[in-house]
């Protein structure tokens, strides 16, 4: 009886909670990122165990830079709820862009928790793309005196080709590319043009021949993804 009682009283504010949430999100879409932001600010400021509206605001956030509330909106978010693995990437995700931008020692600070955010949503999703991304370029490009490490950066490039075939290959392109190692990342960014045939793939694969000052087999990548879409 209790239990109905309750649902009663908050159903005005349930039907009032989602016409704002729904309309916070289409600003997002439409990349009206102020908007959106102070349409969020007070509800979140009432509803502050809203996981909707706290991560809707860390994006607005984060979609206009602002790291550090970015940070502070998904840190929320993840205390709302440690089992889900998007919470944890975005979290990781704003902190990593923050080291970006702030200098090397405050950089290294953030490291720690950088890396701890990125792992718990490896561990919490066995399929979750952009955070095994994400853990391919952070020991791809640490130090190693803080943790780099290109096997451990090929060991999730591993998972994603698990994942996606496509994925797994571009990303040892990468690794490789960056290990100046170009007959292995020529290698698979062509394995990823064969398997996937998207944009991307070919442009990864023109880009490395950029790269690696061979501008004529650039162009001719370009003109066989003209020709690959063109087929679509």
């Amino acid at each position: 009886m209790i239990k109905k009682v309750l649902f009663c009283l908050l159903l005005p504010l349930i039907g009032i909670a989602q016409p704002t949430l729904d309309q916070a999100d289409k600003l997002l879409q439409q990349k009206h990122y102020k908007q959106a932001e102070n349409l969020l600010k007070p509800f979140v400021a009432q509803n502050n165990s809203s996981k909707r509206a706290v991560e809707l605001l860390g994006d607005t956030y984060g979609h206009q830079a602002n790291w550090d509330a970015a940070i502070t909106q998904y840190k929320q978010l993840v205390a709302l709820d440690q089992n889900e693995a998007n919470y944890y990437y975005k979290y990781g995700g704003a902190m990593g862009m923050k080291a970006l931008e702030v200098n090397k020692f405050s950089a290294l600070l953030l490291i720690d928790d950088i890396e701890k955010s990125f792992l718990k949503a490896a561990e919490l999703d066995s399929k979750h793309i952009n955070t095994r991304w994400a853990l391919v370029e952070l020991y791809m490009k640490l130090p190693a005196i803080v943790g780099g490490s290109i096997k451990k950066s090929l060991k999730y490039a591993d998972e994603l080709e698990g994942i996606s075939k496509v994925d797994g290959y571009l990303a040892k392109g990468t690794i490789y590319e960056y290990d100046k190692k170009p007959d292995l990342a020529e290698k698979y960014y062509k394995m990823a043009v064969n398997i996937g045939g998207s944009v991307t793939c070919y442009e990864k694969l023109a880009s490395f021949y950029e790269n690696q000052n061979q501008p004529e087999k650039a162009l001719l990548v370009m003109e066989a993804s003209k020709k690959s879409i063109n087929k679509i």
